[in-house]
């Protein structure tokens, strides 16, 4: 198969291919910012998310509004919760989101005050000023199982009791036959778009050694200076750090992976 000089020119007009990672049903948004930098988008989900809408999460969502801190790791815990309890009429503690698309969500859903940092990443909620001095205080971690293991240890180390709500779970999806062989098919220029380290390490054993190979050597653009040391432990070459997690962040670093500027 054709493989793609990593200096050849790309002339601004050629179709590439976005391969996407995010949760199933949940593309549309990277899909759409894809599309309007010329973009085509490959749907790949690890997994797809449920939502734990049992009497002891319930119980202990409520119990987590009356935390001095509650935070939201992701849109999913945002909408997750939102579904359970009805956040803008509650009186809650400091309400706080790991990013402007946690933020949003929130807000849609009527919560108020939301604090997100710059930094869309663990790193940058730790350093907000309202996740400092935390001793004696009582902190809600909204969240799933699995991952946002930082956050959990900086909070405890902080001095705070932990809450930890899981809202939602991730179910493996296995990757088809059909996917593989359409990864295989793949013309270039194509770029994988990493926003979560989870997911990259649940999809890419599951492949083919020739195509995880291929993949390798596949520009790939990462969320966050975290994803992107991962992805050059898992072998990746081509690896670039967006702005941040959007998805207009993450489009941006890909059309500029596959459309380098001139030096």
């Amino acid at each position: 198969m054709h493989r793609m000089n990593r200096h050849a020119y790309v002339p601004a007009d050629t179709v590439w291919h976005l391969i996407s990672l995010r949760p199933q049903g949940q593309h549309d948004t990277l899909r759409s910012a894809a599309s309007r930098a010329g973009a085509r988008t490959v749907a790949l989900s690890p997994w797809r998310l449920a939502l734990r809408n049992d009497s002891i999460t319930r119980d202990s969502l409520v119990e987590a509004t009356q935390c001095d801190r509650l935070v939201f790791t992701s849109p999913a815990a945002a909408e997750a919760a939102a579904r359970m309890l009805p956040l803008g009429t509650l009186r809650m503690g400091t309400v706080v989101a790991v990013g402007e698309g946690t933020a949003r969500v929130l807000r849609k859903h009527g919560a108020t005050d939301v604090q997100a940092p710059t930094r869309m990443d663990s790193e940058g909620l730790l350093a907000l000023p309202c996740m400092q001095s935390l001793q004696g205080l009582r902190v809600a971690l909204i969240t799933a199982p699995g991952g946002r293991g930082m956050i959990t240890a900086q909070v405890r180390e902080r001095g705070a009791e932990l809450l930890r709500v899981d809202v939602y779970e991730r179910v493996p999806l296995p990757v088809s036959a059909a996917s593989i062989a359409r990864l295989q098919a793949l013309p270039e220029p194509a770029v994988l778009a990493v926003s979560s380290g989870e997911a990259l390490e649940t999809v890419l054993p599951q492949l083919p050694p020739a195509l995880q190979q291929r993949w390798r050597q596949t520009p790939v653009v990462t969320a966050s200076v975290r994803l992107t040391a991962l992805a050059h432990t898992l072998g990746f070459q081509r690896v670039s750090t967006a702005a941040g997690p959007l998805p207009a962040q993450l489009v941006e670093a890909a059309s500029a992976a596959v459309h380098p500027s001139p030096r």
